[in-house]
């Protein structure tokens, strides 16, 4: 689907791109991920004892990588267990993987 922001047409594959690359943005969430990417699951109080930072700094940043779709949550009460969203994940490879593998020829005399 594609959206116009500011007379601007983007793919979904670009906003996707986006998306994720702002939820890892910060290098809080990318120690989550690879966290999580170590191991099978993982519950916020483990992630509390292993990024010394408050559990509602933790939460923020969960959620930011909830809402890109690169984790996923499973609620049992009191606890939330979090795990990689193996397809997003894949995708994010894929989609990041060939933008950072793409020809960058310079067909211009700007040397």
């Amino acid at each position: 689907m594609k959206r116009s922001l500011s007379a601007v047409e983007y793919s979904g594959e670009e906003e996707m791109m986006a998306s994720i690359a702002k939820a890892i943005s910060h290098p809080v969430r990318i120690k989550i991920l690879r966290l999580l990417a170590s191991r099978a699951c993982c519950f916020t109080g483990e992630l509390t004892e292993m990024i010394p930072m408050a559990q509602s700094t933790i939460s923020q940043h969960l959620k930011a990588l909830l809402d890109a779709g690169l984790i996923q949550g499973e609620i049992n009460p009191p606890k939330v267990r979090y795990c990689i969203n193996r397809e997003t994940w894949l995708k994010a490879s894929t989609l990041l993987g060939g933008f950072f593998n793409a020809d960058l020829t310079c067909r211009c005399e700007c040397r």
